[in-house]
């Protein structure tokens, strides 16, 4: 279980960074807003762009990614149901609330502990490949739509291809299905980017925790620990029922995906909202929650379906 506490350490050492250079004010306020534009529109996408034209897309349509996406759809729409009838909240932050509960820290978390605890990373691909090109643009496109005036199909259609994001997966997909490869010229400058992108992501992350404490009334604490509980405890018992019983999983395989389902809120969720100025709070609280509980939750995991 090594490889469960050394992948969190390893974020929440990033993320403490963050908060202690913004309590410490050697960082101002403004450069949070600097660093999440700056991942968004530059080293996420160069990111992504890496991590899809690296995949075997083919592969990854097999088991993995239907059951990755029937039970992070399944949980978005039991969140959905909740917000909407009993929570009342905006179709914008119901959005973050509901990417939250069912978005998973796939690439950070999820490929030290799936190669500590099973001894492959191959059950990654098809779940980080799944909220790249499904996930993330049907998410961004609702939260671009619900943010603006005025809502039209030509709008509705644009949308997912404005985002840069978006754009860097589809690019990667691409170039993964011609297996064609780049130039070092071209390339490599796109490594470089990449290479920043998970700790200005994280960097960021934990600047927004500085000066406000989780779990404020007024911040949708009830949103924060329903999306903290779907994440932590719905989504893996929805993954090992659906793979044992749907998809016929079982030993290792099965260990995995439920592995998968157990890890913490992406912090890509936070980056996704802030653009748009909505869900932010519930978004950090969420991926706050379930970061601290997760090692305790991929321990039970391990041990039960293990």
């Amino acid at each position: 279980m090594g490889g469960v506490v050394s992948g969190i350490l390893i974020v929440s050492a990033v993320i403490a960074v963050g908060y202690f250079a913004a309590r410490l004010r050697i960082l101002g306020p403004e450069v949070q807003g600097a660093l999440t534009r700056t991942a968004f529109y530059v080293t996420n996408p160069a990111l992504l762009f890496t991590v899809v034209a690296g995949s075997d897309i083919r592969a990854a349509l097999g088991t993995d990614a239907p059951l990755a996406l029937l039970s992070a759809a399944i949980v978005g729409l039991l969140y959905s149901v909740l917000s909407l009838l009993f929570f009342r909240r905006p179709v914008a932050e119901t959005a973050v609330g509901a990417m939250a509960s069912s978005y998973a820290n796939a690439n950070n978390i999820g490929i030290p502990v799936s190669l500590y605890a099973v001894g492959t990373a191959q059950h990654v691909a098809p779940v980080l490949l799944v909220q790249i090109l499904v996930m993330a643009p049907f998410y961004l496109t609702v939260l671009g739509l619900a943010s603006g005036s005025k809502i039209s199909w030509k709008r509705l259609l644009v949308q997912p291809f404005a985002n840069p994001m978006i754009i860097a997966s589809g690019l990667g997909a691409v170039v993964a299905l011609t297996g064609w490869t780049a130039p070092d010229l071209l390339q490599k400058p796109v490594d470089m980017l990449a290479g920043g992108a998970v700790p200005m992501v994280l960097l960021a992350f934990g600047l927004s925790l500085a000066g406000r404490a989780p779990l404020q009334k007024d911040g949708g604490r009830t949103e924060t620990l329903v999306a903290t509980f779907l994440k932590i405890a719905g989504m893996p018992l929805i993954v090992w029922t659906l793979g044992r019983f749907v998809f016929g999983l079982e030993g290792q395989h099965l260990l995995a995906s439920v592995i998968m389902a157990a890890l913490p809120t992406a912090q890509n969720v936070f980056l996704f909202a802030s653009p748009y100025g909505r869900g932010m709070t519930v978004a950090r609280d969420v991926i706050l929650c379930t970061t601290v509980l997760s090692v305790g939750a991929l321990l039970v995991v391990a041990w039960a379906v293990g």
